[in-house]
């Protein structure tokens, strides 16, 4: 890690934020005298906090290291513009704080003191968080959303299915191939239970299926004469009475998420076109609606935050972490790094393969190699971030054709197997 250039503070400050209080340890600049202190974890008290800072040291910059680049606690920090945060990794802390306490003990008062001490001491080797600007920061927190939503839906859907083949696995079938649908879901609030749909009128439920764009009338009628005839796997009341409030629970929040998700997606696609660097990731092949507005947030718009490619794939777990000792050499997965991020990246190359010529041979080139399908879709994603991170500093549009010609001209061994992958295709 190359060290950053040195702000001057008037003052460095250790905090370690926590649910109850924070625990602060200052030293102000050229004094080895440290401040112990307490926050309570209310925004009244860190204003007031701020508010002193800035009062005692006349608005001067004032570093302070914290555990995390994101929460509440740096939400705050972050409005005081006298602040330089340093965010630190949590395992470079834990391994920071076994030098000192080998038995493994922690406090938070002593962490307060090893943030701080990180500070003074190699403050050379931590890099000051310079957030993006306000448009690429909602963007970040709306995809971030939207992923936490998609996961909770598919959680939903999951949890739905397990409840629905212990006592009513017919519903798997006549609710629809996707549980996550409109249609399924009021499916199984109106009908939870196979008695349930026996007494309905079989005009009732041809109704629904009709009103729900199932329009293909021998499917329906085919469906109406196997509820007719079907067979409960179970008539246990306990099992039907209980399974079917829960069915009925879980299919209302899935409900519910459905206008959830386009609100995001709306949201989302507004702001990606009202983006200066939009047009960067918005064309590339296998990002679509999804995966483009992911890309723009992982890049940002400093492109002083990644000064190479190397740098961004390191942030993003892509490339693997060499370990040397002696005359042993391994490779393996990076572990310290964001799991979005990642995803983000892997999920994008896996798309590309599908919609990128060259991505697909090379794809294929690392699988003939014997690499796994993760491992090759993880080299694929090294090589995508090495492009697009050149078209980021350059505020150039990646042009498909354009790099299929780069790498005919410099007889790159993908060039020769480029028709041979469209002829499969």
């Amino acid at each position: 890690m190359e060290p950053s250039p040195l702000i001057p503070v008037a003052a460095l400050i250790g905090l370690d934020w926590g649910t109850a209080h924070h625990d602060v340890a200052l030293q102000v600049a050229g004094t080895a005298t440290v401040e112990p202190g307490r926050l309570a974890h209310e925004p009244a008290a860190v204003a007031a906090w701020l508010a002193t800072l800035e009062h005692r040291f006349g608005g001067a910059a004032v570093g302070i290291a914290i555990e995390t680049s994101r929460g509440p606690v740096v939400h705050a920090l972050l409005e005081a513009p006298f602040v330089v945060l340093y965010p630190v990794n949590p395992r470079s802390l834990a391994r920071f704080r076994e030098a000192f306490t080998p038995s493994g003990a922690k406090d938070d008062a002593p962490d307060a003191r090893l943030l701080l001490e990180l500070l003074v001491k190699h403050r050379a080797l931590l890099h000051p968080w310079h957030p993006d600007d306000v448009a690429t920061r909602t963007l970040d927190r709306l995809v971030r959303f939207r992923r936490a939503t998609v996961d909770r839906r598919t959680q939903l859907t999951l949890q739905l299915q397990a409840a629905l083949k212990e006592y009513f696995p017919q519903a798997l079938r006549w609710a629809g191939d996707d549980l996550a649908t409109p249609l399924a879901g009021e499916f199984l609030s109106r009908w939870p239970t196979l008695p349930a749909l026996q007494r309905a009128r079989p005009a009732t439920i041809r109704q629904f299926y009709t009103s729900h764009n199932c329009r293909r009338m021998a499917r329906i009628t085919e469906r109406l004469g196997e509820i007719a005839t079907a067979t409960p796997l179970t008539r246990d009341p306990a099992i039907l009475e209980s399974s079917a409030l829960y069915v009925q629970g879980l299919a209302r929040q899935l409900l519910a998420l459905g206008p959830s998700l386009t609100a995001l997606d709306d949201a989302i696609a507004q702001r990606v076109a009202a983006h200066p660097d939009a047009d960067l990731f918005t064309a590339v092949p296998g990002a679509g609606a999804a995966l483009a507005p992911r890309l723009l947030v992982a890049f940002g718009t400093d492109r002083t935050r990644f000064p190479t490619a190397a740098d961004l794939q390191k942030s993003a777990g892509i490339a693997p972490v060499t370990v040397r000792s002696g005359t042993q050499c391994r490779v393996h997965w990076r572990w310290a790094t964001s799991t979005f991020l990642r995803q983000t990246f892997q999920e994008f190359a896996h798309h590309s393969i599908q919609q990128c010529q060259w991505a697909r041979a090379f794809y294929q080139q690392q699988r003939h190699r014997g690499k796994t399908h993760h491992a090759a879709v993880r080299s694929l994603a090294f090589k995508w971030i090495r492009i697009l991170w050149r078209c980021w500093q350059d505020h150039v549009p990646y042009d498909d054709a354009r790099y299929e010609r780069a790498l005919t001209a410099h007889g790159s061994p993908l060039a020769t197997q480029l028709h041979p992958v469209l002829a499969q295709s």
